[in-house]
């Protein structure tokens, strides 16, 4: 798949070709696009106006590391035109590998700045994934916000929808017939990367992004952590405090140790090459 800053049939991005001087840092087994969120918004916004689509994946750890396990999955996220950090361990050990990523980009502030470009491009969106009346909710709380923002749809799959055919065929369908410009997916990884390859065949000019908890924290189900913690990395305690069943085991157990050794192999790398 062509990148965004690898095609030749086009005039290079300015913007891309400034803001990534080596392109991407390789991260695991993933590799990071280095830009601000302005910028993929920016990026997302041409691409419209070029007709073209694309995938953004939002990598955090616990993508990293499931990427790390299974080369499937780590196939899967190289064939997004953008993937951003979102995670401060992401960030670091980017800039440890001598890439100099300039900020987190979240899933759940992705949400917003592109439907404020999609609204100021009189672009659609439609909100796929969250519990009954969560996508609604989110899509009442971004007009609110944005005024101009057309709604192309909604749609809240059922559990274990991925697994039935007929489910499945259904959300891709109704996406298909709304024919919207940006698809926020929020299923979670990867099964939402893996809905938005078979949407991707069927509206190739939309944009993609998995949003993980994006469409419930858009609807207030979950609040974000304060920006003091956010900017140290401390998100993820504050998510642990409000979900501890659910998410002590990943966090604790599976992704902390993982960033540990991530951040310790990336050091380890720019010490050898310096």
């Amino acid at each position: 798949m062509t990148r965004p800053w690898e095609g030749s049939d086009d005039i290079p991005d300015p913007s891309l070709t400034a803001a990534v001087p080596p392109a991407r840092a390789r991260v695991g087994t993933i590799h990071i696009t280095s830009l601000t969120e302005a910028e993929v918004a920016a990026h997302v916004s041409r691409a419209w106006a070029r007709g073209r689509g694309g995938t953004i994946v939002t990598a955090n750890v616990d993508i990293v590391r499931a990427a790390a396990r299974d080369p499937l999955l780590t196939a899967l996220v190289e064939r997004a035109e953008l993937v951003v950090a979102d995670g401060m361990p992401v960030v670091w050990a980017g800039r440890l590998a001598g890439v100099p990523i300039p900020e987190r980009v979240t899933g759940s502030s992705l949400v917003h700045s592109l439907s404020e470009r999609a609204a100021a491009d009189g672009r659609s969106v439609y909100l796929l994934g969250g519990d009954p009346g969560v996508p609604e909710a989110a899509a009442a709380a971004l007009v609110a916000r944005y005024a101009t923002l057309r709604i192309a749809g909604t749609h809240s799959p059922p559990y274990g929808f991925d697994g039935d055919p007929a489910a499945r065929g259904d959300a891709v369908g109704r996406v298909a017939a709304a024919g919207p410009d940006l698809v926020l997916v929020g299923l979670g990884f990867p099964k939402q990367e893996r809905l938005i390859e078979e949407l991707r065949a069927e509206v190739p000019a939309a944009w993609y992004l998995g949003c993980g908890a994006g469409i419930p924290m858009a609807a207030g189900q979950f609040s974000r952590a304060p920006r003091a913690l956010q900017s140290v990395g401390g998100e993820w305690l504050h998510r642990l405090a409000l979900e501890p069943r659910r998410l002590a085991r990943r966090y604790l157990r599976e992704d902390a140790p993982f960033a540990v050794a991530l951040l310790a192999r990336a050091l380890l790398s720019r010490f050898r090459r310096s």
